[in-house]
């Protein structure tokens, strides 16, 4: 087979034993450790030919990414009565993993991890999520913003090989709005309009000050990145000026684009990232995939430097590396990035806690659950909702390790507390995007910590989360 998306294909071999997930019952052997962790710089088929066979490879890849969601997912638009997202999107509910035949959430939880695992009953839809095109990787944009960014700049970022999986009502309202933590009376700045370098200065220009403006212009300005550049190994059809860090954090939010981590090898054990919201990093204190970053300053500069470039210098050399100047640039983006609030709260007092007068019945017991039984509070502290660290919940002791879609089903290791203030206009969740609903999260965690909580319960937990 040849390399794909610039990644060495890592051959079939002997090392390790892992099944694959896919209604099959033979099993495949997948290497653990690569042939090399380097990239081939030189591209030796024309771009032609790779655009055709990309192209003619995209409905088989396609249909097998879409069994794989429908045989985990109930992915049907079921919004919740009278809850919305800050703009006005429905916010879906409901459950959308689906069990294993035979058991229901009740008897699961039932269960120990041992039995779970030896069985074979983990939810499918409660292991990691594979990339649309795993062996490929990359990034991939919903329609929605494709299409916007191309009325606004002309700038297409269609991929001619690969399109984004998960539909629009499962993902954060598109374009979110932008809150100011030094303008909190402006309320969204953003006058319902998606940022971008065209429309940037016309919105912000007497309300941020030069350095601000200037970090923000940044911030919305396209610069070569793997897939989208100008040389013959891109994946769209025509040489592109590349991508902005707005076109994932849409408007400091997300609109739910993916893409892999860029520091993992092989192929196989590289982990799917749910685009988080910059919503808050003012309050954070670890930062990139791995949460090796201890500020935003290094995170912003490392982004475009190795994260653009699946974290080969290399390639980032021969593709256009941005190579941001720290003192007037990095230090300036970072800067709008720290002004960047959480939506309102309405029912929470200083202290980030529900105010009893204005809560209801259901939403005060799901803080009570939330702060004890539930253990959400372990690691999601008020009045932010994080504790800043990283745990490693090892659900891998819940499944066997397995081959699925050319994604290792192996343990996810530490994740980072993020911040649950403003959590409804989040979706999908946890780290890679697995769980579609809050109601998801909720029968992962409860499934994950042992808590052992009755269909009550899980009902009042979403709804106290719903109010954060």
């Amino acid at each position: 087979m040849k390399p794909q998306g610039g990644i060495p294909h890592i051959a079939v071999a002997v090392m390790g034993l892992f099944m694959m997930d896919t209604g099959m019952s033979h099993a495949q052997e997948v290497q653990r450790r690569g042939s090399t962790s380097y990239m081939p710089v030189a591209q030796t088929e024309p771009f032609a030919d790779v655009m055709a066979r990309m192209k003619a490879e995209k409905p088989k890849i396609t249909a097998r990414h879409q069994q794989l969601l429908e045989r985990r997912y109930d992915l049907g638009n079921r919004p919740a009565r009278g809850v919305t997202m800050s703009r006005g999107k429905a916010v879906q509910e409901g459950v959308r993993v689906k069990l294993p035949q035979g058991v229901t959430w009740e008897s699961l939880a039932a269960m120990s991890p041992e039995a779970i695992r030896d069985r074979g009953l983990f939810p499918a839809g409660f292991m990691p999520l594979p990339h649309p095109n795993h062996p490929e990787g990359g990034m991939v944009f919903p329609k929605f913003h494709i299409d916007e960014i191309k009325r606004q700049e002309g700038r297409d970022l269609t991929r001619f090989d690969l399109d984004f999986d998960l539909p629009d009502h499962l993902l954060p309202e598109f374009p979110p709005p932008i809150f100011l933590t030094t303008r909190p009376d402006l309320g969204d700045v953003s006058q319902g309009k998606l940022v971008t370098i065209m429309n940037v200065q016309e919105l912000f220009n007497g309300i941020l000050n030069p350095k601000q403006l200037e970090g923000l212009r940044l911030l919305v300005t396209p610069f070569p990145q793997q897939q989208f550049n100008q040389t013959a190994d891109r994946r769209s059809e025509l040489p592109s000026r590349g991508v902005s860090c707005f076109d994932c954090h849409v408007n400091g939010h997300s609109n739910g684009a993916t893409h892999l981590v860029g520091d993992i090898r092989p192929q196989e054990f590289r982990h799917r990232i749910d685009t988080p919201t910059l919503r808050g990093v003012n309050i954070q204190r670890l930062f990139g995939s791995q949460r090796a970053l201890k500020t935003v300053e290094d995170f912003t500069e490392f982004e475009q430097r190795a994260a653009y470039f699946d974290g080969d210098p290399v390639i980032a050399t021969k593709k256009g590396v941005n190579i941001l100047e720290r003192g007037s640039q990095v230090h300036f983006m970072a800067e709008v990035q720290a002004l960047l609030d959480f939506p309102p709260a309405p029912k929470l007092r200083f202290d980030g806690k529900l105010d009893p007068k204005k809560a209801t019945q259901q939403e005060m017991r799901g803080q009570t659950l939330f702060f004890g039984k539930a253990q959400c509070s372990v690691c999601h502290l008020p009045p932010y909702y994080t504790d800043n660290l990283m745990h490693n919940l090892q659900a891998e002791r819940f499944y066997k390790p397995r081959l699925v879609n050319g994604a290792v089903m192996g343990a996810d290791g530490p994740i980072k507390t993020f911040p649950l203030r403003g959590i409804k206009d989040s979706p999908p969740y946890l780290h890679d995007g697995r769980l579609m609903t809050l109601e998801d999260t909720v029968e992962f965690f409860n499934l994950v910590l042992e808590t052992r909580l009755n269909a009550q319960e899980k009902k009042d937990l979403v709804a106290f989360m719903r109010t954060l």
